[in-house]
Order: structure tokens, then C-alpha cells, then sequence
């Protein structure tokens, strides 16, 4: 989610397109601009803005649904729909800033969204189409809209979004919790009014995690304390999920994420799960964080590596609400856009993942001493028969620190991105693992997962995996991570504890991306037991994790060689 009325628009850039009705070129565009009550099925209204060319002609609309703050003038960005011949209707959720109602953030949107759809397409100025716009929070209201099934609703087009609360903002694929975005969030817009915004550390060091979200806000969150009653991924969970609605969804879907944002994965697998349904959904993925429009301080990817977001936008809208004496015409774009990084280029692709990405493993190797990059560890194209296992202790004390990444979502407090791991891999430990120099070059397009067989003291926790590409000059960039939290080796919807020294053969999901790695780097994996405070510190007792205060040591033994061949698997494209 996004922080801050300042930043609940997203876009790139405003390259116009020609269309059926666009407006005539006569000058200065007059418009009118009407502060509106929309009234919800119970009773409750919603504060919104139509901002409309002048006059009674019926037009179609953009619904743009926020809880940052609705009463502004219209941005340049939104300014240029405006100008193409659409009216902007701008609306505070429920229960935020001059709506009513109480803001129960998510589960509110469909119903909410339907009713705000259902009274535009009764206003004397609208044709009966919208189509919705909008990123992160305003993205994950177009998703709840469309599930909705509303039939005035043509069309989305939801920018760094996700579509799995679970997955997405709350815990992470391997079942720790996203802390420092979840609280940071709650900090810069729920705390108690008339409050300072407390500091980073104040909250995200706090224990028990029960009572975080008073450190956070100065009050109990509703949410935040569901949150934590339901860890694992249950019927909570799964009644919440964009993703497992799918099926339902019968609206077009085009959208819009970075690799360093925290949702490009979950981006991907609703585009991927769409697109065996109908082949007029789109995906764009570019090398960006959270907020597209910052750019990164640490690595330069070129001039071609922003899009015409604002141009794919109007094409979109005016493919699915134009005129229907206008002939139908396939949507130009290619159903997926992706950024290579490293090889800093845009490609079109027609699935995700790529069908003809080979799985290519990579062996952890070592003498038992891979212990920070001045170690001994390695990585093979096939498993050593003599090695030893690597061990370090894990002390949720001392925890590794996050240090750039796709996190979210605000980079004064936090610095995202492609930043250099040499700092965190001088670390005892953190486990280095890394090829020789690449003879040529090798392209990963895909998703990540390290197979590993590890042994551990405490009843749970975590390992981490980190993949990085190396330069000749050291520099170490991340380009992506992940996490599993040791009950949830099996699944994510059976928590079982460990028995302290049994060999466990681990998946660990370490996300998607897209890198050349160029001839003279080098790919290297990181292995540790925390991430934080990008996730929660797991206490290593076994107990609840929600309510612990008691931290542990806990003994980490990560095995690789011919009898426990430990290995990543890189999705490499010929």
C-alpha cells in the first residue's frame, strides 16, 4: 500500500493516443468540477469529486477509489484522461478522510465499489461505462469492484497491486510477516489523531508482537489483531484473496508492476492464472520499486527503462468503453512486457512463466566454512561428493538486517531496491555462496527456489535465501529474496513444529525477477535465518510467535554435496 495523500496517484508518463471521442481541439478545456455524497446500500455516504468536460454529453468515466485523500485538484496525470474525453470521478473509502463509515480496509471494496459503480451509471452525464484506475490501495479496490461482477464496470488496470492479502501485505509465501511495511502503514495513517508518527524502531523492535500495533498507532488495530489470530493461511485468509476469486472475475485486466516492488510476485501469478481463462488480460513489469517515479540511487538501468504507462492506460480504456459504432480491434500490446535487467532491455513475451526457461540447477559446495563472503562456499553446475555441512547460530537478538529489496513502501525510512549485500555478508552469520566468474552470458527470467537440506536446534525457524548478481568491481546487488518459517516446510495451512536435529529437505521461495548476469559476474546465493525487519524475527521457541517475548539461539546447519545435494534452481532462458 501506498502512504500519504501525496502519493495516491501512479504514473509514468503522458503520451496521448487518438480516439473515437477524443475531445475537439477549440481551445481550453472547460470543465466542471462537482463535490458529490455517494450513497452506500446501508445508508452510508461516500465523499467524491466529478471532474467532466463541460456540458451534457454522455461520456464514459474513470473510478478512482483511495483512502489518501480524495480532495484535490486533479494531476497531470489524471488531468490528461480528462482531456481525452473522460470523466474523473475521485472518491475517499469509507471511513477515510470525508467519507462515513467505519474503515474496515479491503473487505469494504466490492460492496462499496459496486454501489459507487451502480451511481455513476445513473448520472445524466455518464454512458453507463467505467473503467477503474489506480495503484496499490486504489488497485486492490479495482480488483474487489471487479469480483463483484458489476456490469458497468469494463475494464481495470491496477499498478503494483498484488492479489493475495496473506501473501501480499500481511505474511510472505513462507509464512513470516511482512512487519516492517505492516506497521510502518499503520503508523503513517491509522495512529491516534492529534499523535506524532512514532519512529521506525519504536514499533518494529516491539514484543509482543500482540501489542505492536499501539507501539504503531496508539491504539489496538481490528485488523492488525485478526492478523495475528490467524497466522497460517486459513478460511480467513482465503475468503479475503483477490486470487482464489479468479474465476469469477469477467473484467479485462491490465497490469502494472516493478521487480523491486513487494507484489511483482503475486502480480505475476494472478496475470498467470487469468490468462489460461481468456487472452485479453495484460502484464508489464519493469525495473521499479512500490512508487514508480523514484529512482533508484545505486544502479542506473538505462534510458529505456521507464514505459508509457499513461499511453498503455488510454489505449486500454479506449479499447473496452469506445464507441460501438467503432469496430472491434485486438489490443495492440503484447499480453506480457517485462524488463531484463542486466541486459537493461525490454521484451515481449506471450505467457508467464516463459515456456522455454530451462531449470538449471546450481549446487551449494564448501568445506563446512561458507560462513560471511570471505568464506569458503561455492556454487557448481553439479554436486561435490566431499563436502561439509556449514553451521552458524541464529540470535533473533541480532538479526540480519534487511538492506534493500522489494520492500515497501517508503525509501526515507527504509532505502529499497538494488542495493549492495557486502555489509550483511561480512556477517558470521550469513552464508555466501558464489560461482566463478561466468565465461558468458546467462539470463534468469522467472521464479526462484532453493532446495536445501537443513538441520536446526529449536523446535522452529527461519531460513532465508537471498539471489544476487555479483559485478567484477564486488559490487553484490540484490535482486531477490524469500523466507520460510520452519512449521510451514509442508504448507502453509498446517503448521507443525520440527524436531530439533532432523534433516529437513526445505523449498524456499525467493520470489521472481529478470537479470542478465553478464560474462565476468557472478551469481551467488545468501543463506540465513532472518530478514528483518522486512519480516518478523522468529523467537526459535516453537510457541506462538504473536505472543512470545522469550528469544532463543538457535543452531543452523545447512548440508550440500553428493548425499544432500542443496541447489537453487535458476529458470534460464536459452
Amino acid at each position: 500500500m501506498k502512504f500519504g495523500r501525496r502519493r495516491a496517484g501512479i504514473g509514468l508518463c503522458a503520451a496521448m493516443v487518438a480516439a473515437a471521442w477524443a475531445m475537439p481541439n477549440t481551445g481550453p478545456l472547460r470543465e466542471e468540477r462537482l463535490a458529490v455524497k455517494i450513497p452506500m446500500h446501508d445508508g452510508v455516504m461516500l465523499t467524491g469529486f466529478v471532474y467532466k468536460p463541460a456540458g451534457t454529453l454522455k461520456i464514459p468515466t474513470l473510478l478512482i477509489r483511495t483512502p489518501y485523500g480524495a480532495r484535490k485538484d486533479l494531476t497531470p496525470n489524471y488531468r490528461a484522461f480528462l482531456e481525452h474525453g473522460y470523466a474523473i470521478v475521485l472518491q475517499d473509502v469509507r471511513g477515510r478522510y470525508d467519507s462515513e463509515g467505519k474503515f474496515d480496509p479491503v473487505r469494504q471494496e466490492s460492496s462499496d465499489g459496486s454501489d459507487t459503480l451502480n451511481w455513476i451509471a445513473r448520472q445524466p452525464w455518464s454512458d453507463g461505462q467505467v473503467g477503474m484506475i489506480g495503484g496499490s490501495y486504489l488497485g486492490i479496490a479495482q480488483w474487489k469492484a471487479a469480483l463483484t461482477g458489476n456490469s458497468h464496470l469494463k475494464a481495470i488496470f491496477p499498478v503494483v497491486s498484488g492479489s493475495d492479502e496473506y501473501r501480499d501485505r500481511f505474511y510472505s509465501y513462507g509464512g513470516a510477516m511482512r512487519l516492517g511495511h505492516r506497521l510502518m502503514w499503520m503508523a503513517q495513517n491509522l495512529r491516534t489523531p492529534g499523535t506524532r508518527e512514532p519512529k521506525f524502531a519504536d514499533y518494529i523492535w516491539h514484543l509482543p508482537l500482540r501489542t505492536a500495533d499501539r507501539a504503531a498507532t496508539g491504539h489496538s488495530v481490528d485488523f492488525f489483531q485478526d492478523t495475528l489470530n490467524h497466522p497460517a493461511y486459513d478460511a480467513y485468509w482465503k475468503n479475503l484473496s483477490t486470487r482464489e476469486q479468479l474465476d469469477h472475475l469477467r473484467v479485462p485486466v491490465f497490469a502494472v508492476g516493478g521487480w523491486y516492488d513487494n507484489f511483482v510476485q503475486s502480480d505475476l501469478e494472478a496475470f498467470t492464472i487469468l490468462s489460461k481463462k481468456s487472452a485479453g488480460n495484460h502484464i508489464l513489469i519493469g525495473p521499479w520499486p512500490h512508487n514508480m517515479s523514484i529512482k533508484f540511487k545505486t544502479m542506473d538501468f538505462g534510458d529505456d527503462s521507464s514505459a508509457p504507462i499513461r499511453r498503455y492506460q488510454l489505449e486500454w480504456f479506449d479499447h473496452w468503453m469506445k464507441p460501438p459504432s467503432q469496430p472491434a480491434q485486438p489490443f495492440a500490446e503484447p499480453p506480457v512486457r517485462i524488463f531484463v535487467m542486466g541486459a537493461n532491455k525490454w521484451r515481449d513475451e506471450h505467457e508467464w512463466p516463459i515456456a522455454r526457461a530451462r531449470s538449471i540447477p546450481l549446487y551449494l559446495a564448501g568445506k563446512g566454512n561458507a560462513n560471511s563472503v570471505g568464506g569458503g562456499g561455492r556454487l557448481t553446475w553439479e554436486p561435490n561428493r566431499d563436502d561439509r555441512p556449514d553451521q552458524y547460530e541464529y540470535d533473533p537478538r541480532l538479526p540480519t538486517p534487511t538492506t534493500g529489496g522489494a520492500i515497501c513502501c517508503s525509501p526515507d525510512i527504509w532505502q529499497w531496491g538494488p542495493l549492495d549485500q557486502r555489509p550483511v555478508e561480512e556477517r558470521k552469520d550469513v552464508l555466501v555462496y558464489s560461482t566463478a566468474p561466468l565465461r558468458k552470458n546467462i539470463e534468469v527470467t522467472g521464479p526462484i527456489r532453493l532446495v536445501v537440506y537443513a538441520s536446526t536446534s529449536a523446535p522452529d525457524t527461519d531460513f532465508t535465501a537471498k539471489l544476487v548478481d555479483v559485478f567484477p568491481d564486488g559490487y553484490a546487488q540484490i535482486l531477490t529474496d524469500g523466507i520460510l518459517r520452519l512449521r510451514y516446510r509442508s504448507s502453509l495451512e498446517k503448521p507443525v513444529v520440527a524436531k530439533p536435529g532432523e534433516i529437513h529437505q526445505l523449498t524456499i521461495d525467493a520470489g521472481v525477477t529478470s537479470n542478465m548476469f553478464r560474462a565476468g559476474h557472478r551469481i551467488r546465493i545468501e543463506i540465513s535465518s532472518s530478514n528483518f525487519p522486512r519480516f518478523d524475527r522468529n523467537p526459535n521457541t516453537g510457541r506462538p510467535v504473536a505472543d512470545e517475548t522469550e528469544l532463543r539461539v538457535a543452531t543452523q546447519k545447512i548440508y550440500h554435496g553428493h548425499q544432500y545435494p542443496s541447489y537453487v534452481m535458476l529458470p534460464v532462458i536459452p
